[in-house]
C-alpha cells in the first residue's frame, strides 16, 4: 500500500463519540470517508458499491456483540470491520475477535492512534485476503474447481457462477478465484460491474512461466473479495488463448484459492476439456423447456463418452418467470439425473444484471440468495481441509470428490 494513498472507509451504526470521530477523519490526509449509515441493513447497496477498504461500526452496546449488525455489513462487503464503542468489556473484545471483528475502539481515542489502527487493518486485510502479490491462502488443501456449464444460452449460466462465487468468499470468508472462459462473448466483468485493465488474455500471452505472484497481477479484485480473471475484451482474441495455458492458469490458481469458479461456453472446446479434467464439480444448468432439456441430454451422453465421472456432475434447475414448464420430476426422469439445487424465479436478478452487481450482493434476502448460499456451504461445509470431504446434496445422495482424471473418449 502507497503511503500516499488515502485509505478508504465507511462508517456504519452509532454511538457516543462517533460524530466526533467521523468529523476528525474527514480532515486527515490518509483518510477518505466514502459513505456512512447508521442502520447497516438498510445500506447493503451503498456498502456495496463504495469500494470502502475498512468498516467502522459504532456500536452503543460495550457489552456485547451486534451480531445482526455485523452480519449486515458482511452481507454487503467483505470489508474489515473495526469495531467503535464509548463503553466495553473485555468481554466484547473477546466475543468481537472470536467472530472475526479486525479490531475494537474504545472512545475517547486520539485520531493518529485510529488512524494506526486503520492502517494496520487495512494491511492485515491485503496479506491476507491477496492484495499483495506474494500472499497464498493459508489452506493446505488444494482449491476447489467448480465449473459452470450450460449447452444453452440465457439459462442463467453466468449469473449463477458470479453469484455463487461472491457467496462464497462473503459468506465463508475463503479466497475465491472467478474465471471467465466465455472467451468471445464472456459477461462476468458486466456482471460483477467491473472495468479490467486486464483479461485472460493478457495473462496467457506473457512469457514466463506462471507462478501464484504472476497471476497477482492479472486480477481484477472485487469488494466482495472474489478475484476475477476476465474474458478477452476483443472476440478474436479468444483463439489465442491456447488449452495448455488454461490448464496451467487452473493448476496454479488451486494453489492460490479455495476456490476457483468457471464460467464457460455453451458449448465444448479445448479450453473447456482442460477445464473439466481439473473439475471437481460441474454445475450442468438448465431450465425446464425443451431445447434446453434436449441439450443437457446431449451434454451427458458426451461426457459419458469422455469418460467423465457421473458423481461429479450436478444438475441445476433455473426456474425462469415463465409459467409454462416442464414438470421437474418428468425432466429428471427423462436425463436419469436428480437436480441438487432449484433456484426459483426471481425479477431481482435482472434488476442486479442491469445493475452490475451480484445479486447476493444486490437483493441478499432474495430467494435466489437463499438457495445460492445452501448452495456455498454444500459444497464447502467442511473447515478444514477440503479435498476430500463429502458434499451434502440439497437435493438427492450426497456426492464425494474423487481425484482428477484425464478425458478419453471412448474407443
Amino acid at each position: 500500500m502507497s503511503d500516499n494513498t488515502a485509505i478508504k472507509i465507511f462508517i456504519t451504526g452509532a454511538c457516543a463519540g462517533l460524530a466526533e470521530v467521523r468529523q476528525a477523519l474527514q480532515n486527515h490526509p490518509d483518510i477518505e470517508i466514502v459513505g456512512t449509515a447508521v442502520e447497516p441493513g438498510k445500506a447493503d447497496q451503498k456498502l456495496a458499491s463504495s469500494g470502502a477498504q475498512v468498516i467502522l461500526h459504532g456500536t452503543a452496546r460495550g457489552d456485547r456483540l451486534p451480531v445482526a449488525e455485523v452480519d449486515a455489513v458482511r452481507h454487503a462487503t467483505a470489508a474489515p470491520i473495526i469495531l467503535v464503542t464509548s463503553g466495553g468489556a473485555a468481554s466484547l473484545l473477546h466475543e468481537a475477535l472470536a467472530n472475526g471483528i479486525a479490531d475494537v475502539v474504545m472512545l475517547p481515542q486520539l485520531t493518529d492512534a485510529l488512524v494506526f489502527t486503520i492502517k494496520k487493518t487495512c494491511q492485515l486485510a491485503a496479506t491476507r485476503g491477496g492484495l499483495t502479490p506474494s500472499q497464498l491462502r493459508t489452506s493446505t488443501a488444494e482449491g476447489r474447481v467448480l465449473t459452470v456449464f450450460s449447452p444453452k444460452g440465457g439459462v442463467g449460466k453466468t449469473v449463477l457462477a458470479t453469484s455463487l462465487a461472491t457467496q462464497i468468499a462473503r459468506k465463508s470468508g475463503r479466497r475465491v478465484l472467478l474465471i471467465d472462459l466465455d472467451l468471445q462473448f464472456g459477461d462476468v466483468a458486466i456482471m460483477m460491474g467491473v472495468e479490467p485493465e486486464k483479461t485472460i488474455y493478457d495473462l496467457v500471452m506473457t512469457t514466463g512461466e506462471l507462478d501464484p505472484e504472476k497471476l497477482a497481477g492479472y486480477v481484477t479484485s472485487h469488494p466482495s473479495g472474489v478475484d476475477v480473471v476476465p474474458a478477452p475484451v476483443r472476440p478474436e482474441d479468444a483463439e489465442l488463448v491456447a488449452e495448455d495455458r488454461v490448464g496451467r492458469l487452473l493448476d496454479v490458481a488451486k494453489e492460490t484459492y479455495d476456490a476457483i469458479v468457471v464460467d464457460t461456453p455453451a458449448f465444448f472446446q479445448a479450453t473447456t476439456l482442460a477445464t473439466l479434467d481439473r473439475t471437481d464439480r460441474l454445475l450442468l444448468v438448465s431450465t425446464l423447456d425443451i431445447p434446453a432439456v434436449k441439450n443437457v441430454k446431449l451434454t451427458l451422453q458426451t461426457l459419458s463418452l469422455l469418460h467423465y465421472p457421473k458423481d461429479r456432475i450436478n444438475l441445476i434447475i433455473n426456474h425462469g418467470m415463465s409459467k409454462a414448464e416442464l414438470d421437474r420430476r418428468e425432466v429428471e426422469k427423462a436425463l436419469d439425473l436428480k437436480a441438487m439445487f432449484e433456484i426459483p424465479g426471481d425479477r431481482d436478478v435482472g434488476t442486479a444484471v442491469n445493475r452490475g452487481v451480484p445479486v447476493p450482493m444486490s437483493a441478499p434476502r432474495s430467494g435466489v440468495s437463499k438457495v445460492i448460499g445452501d448452495m456455498a456451504g454444500a459444497f464447502f461445509e467442511g473447515k478444514g481441509d477440503h479435498g476430500a470431504a463429502p458434499v451434502k446434496a440439497g437435493r438427492g445422495s450426497a456426492h464425494v470428490r474423487r481425484p482428477g482424471m484425464k478425458l478419453r473418449k471412448a474407443a
